[in-house]
């Protein structure tokens, strides 16, 4: 029985790896994949949601605070009776009850001041968490399109690997009629073990690329996966759309989760000034309390008896209330350290606001800039692929008809595989620049929901 299940689970584990290696992917789906499984993603979540817990103490902070007390004492020895406050030898046991109560009425608003610190970091982590997932999907898009590129190269080593290999036959059936000597034959094979070889590496890198897109989603129980193509093979760029970096950015910097998280954390960096001057101001609460007791030593006056302890509790209940006003006088200048500790860090949180937006425009500035030379580079890439590509064709005629020898022929592939290489490197280059600055315009290019 042992035998057939595992029998039965060996096969479930091969058809669903089998079915994921089938399965095509495309970017919303690895992106959503990525969002679901990928485990660093949850150590942002709990922070946020440890972070909406403090904020909600914070507020719970407000409410009265109650405590109850009761105990139970032997005395014995010399003592004082409680009931006659004679000095007494005796053994003797008493009990007491107490329930207490008191709240702040005001604290130099600590509290509420808290609050919204509280609240502001809770926000700041929610959309640091935003930010991890907006950096996980860019590092999927980024895995993804590095497989759409390695897959590309191995296709266009696998057309040299054919040219090459033509050629050898070519070359081949040439010797078997005469037309060429033995030692063409070896050069001709010569490059087609280079063309294989350069395939291999293709292929070698290709499965990198995948693999490093299966781990960033996570993706279990296979090593292997098929992605669809983002675009079309021919597709231009979009020249109508204008882009301005201090547009870009003025967008960027209204909703990017960074920006608004550093923004939460000086706000509640100034909330955290406000409540550290609180403790220099006097605090006024109220207080409550009821409580009652039961002693061995309580008797009556007429046998001397121990009163009973329903009697007791009843007799005994005592009620208290009361303000208090706590004024700081000095604690060796302790709060006023404090209050300018909290000011250095609110400086430095407004600091680390605009270090962000430094970078960010930064960022988006090299991001235009490439993106407008990627523009030009596309452009003149293609049109060095047409002008390899007529050269080859030249080439291989030339060849064909013995006129150039093997070099020259290897020469001009070479050219046009590089040329294609490079054409095809900085399209795609393009559509990832693209698809950043779209993101930073706050266009939807992710679906990270």
């Amino acid at each position: 029985m042992n035998l057939k299940v595992k029998i039965i689970m060996f096969l479930i584990g091969f058809i669903s790896v089998h079915l994921s290696a089938q399965q095509k992917w495309s970017l919303d789906e690895c992106v959503s994949y990525a969002m679901e499984h990928n485990l660093p993603l949850n150590d942002f979540e709990y922070t946020a949601q440890s972070n909406k817990e403090t904020y909600r103490q914070s507020i719970r902070n407000l409410l009265p605070d109650i405590s109850g007390r009761t105990d139970y004492v032997i005395n014995f020895g010399r003592s004082t009776d409680p009931f006659t406050n004679d000095v007494v030898t005796t053994e003797f046991f008493s009990n007491s009850y107490n329930l207490n109560a008191s709240i702040d009425l005001f604290q130099g608003f600590q509290k509420l001041n808290s609050i919204k610190a509280s609240k502001f970091l809770y926000k700041a982590t929610k959309e640091e968490a935003l930010q991890q997932k907006y950096l996980l999907a860019f590092r999927v898009m980024q895995a993804f399109y590095d497989i759409q590129f390695f897959e590309g190269l191995v296709a266009i080593s696998k057309e040299q690997v054919a040219v090459s290999q033509s050629n050898f036959d070519l070359v081949k059936k040439q010797i078997e009629l005469g037309l060429m000597a033995g030692a063409d034959l070896y050069e001709a094979e010569s490059l087609l073990l280079a063309d294989k070889l350069n395939l291999t590496q293709s292929e070698n890198q290709l499965v990198t690329a995948k693999l490093q897109l299966i781990q960033e989603m996570n993706l279990e129980n296979t090593d292997d996966i098929t992605i669809q193509p983002v675009m079309a093979k021919k597709e231009t760029p979009d020249e109508s759309v204008q882009i301005q970096s201090d547009s870009i950015f003025a967008e960027a910097q209204s909703f990017l989760p960074l920006i608004k998280a550093q923004e939460l954390r000086a706000k509640a960096a100034k909330k955290q000034v406000a409540a550290s001057r609180g403790v220099l101001y006097p605090s006024l609460s109220l207080f409550w309390g009821v409580g009652t007791g039961y002693f061995e030593t309580t008797r009556d006056t007429l046998e001397g008896n121990t009163i009973p302890f329903r009697q007791q509790f009843r007799d005994n209940t005592f009620q208290f209330v009361g303000v208090g006003l706590n004024i700081p006088i000095s604690n060796r200048w302790a709060n006023r350290s404090r209050v300018k500790q909290n000011k250095i860090e609110r400086l430095r949180a407004e600091n680390n606001l605009d270090v962000q937006k430094q970078v960010l425009f930064q960022t988006i500035q090299q991001l235009v800039q490439e993106y407008k030379a990627l523009q030009v580079e596309y452009e003149q890439s293609g049109q060095n692929v047409e002008a390899q590509n007529l050269a080859f064709t030249i080439a291989q005629k030339r060849y064909e008809k013995g006129l150039i020898n093997a070099l020259e022929l290897f020469t001009a592939k070479n050219l046009f595989a590089s040329a294609q290489n490079t054409n095809l490197q900085v399209r795609l280059r393009l559509e990832v620049n693209k698809s950043t600055l779209d993101f930073y315009r706050g266009l939807p290019v992710f679906d990270i929901n």
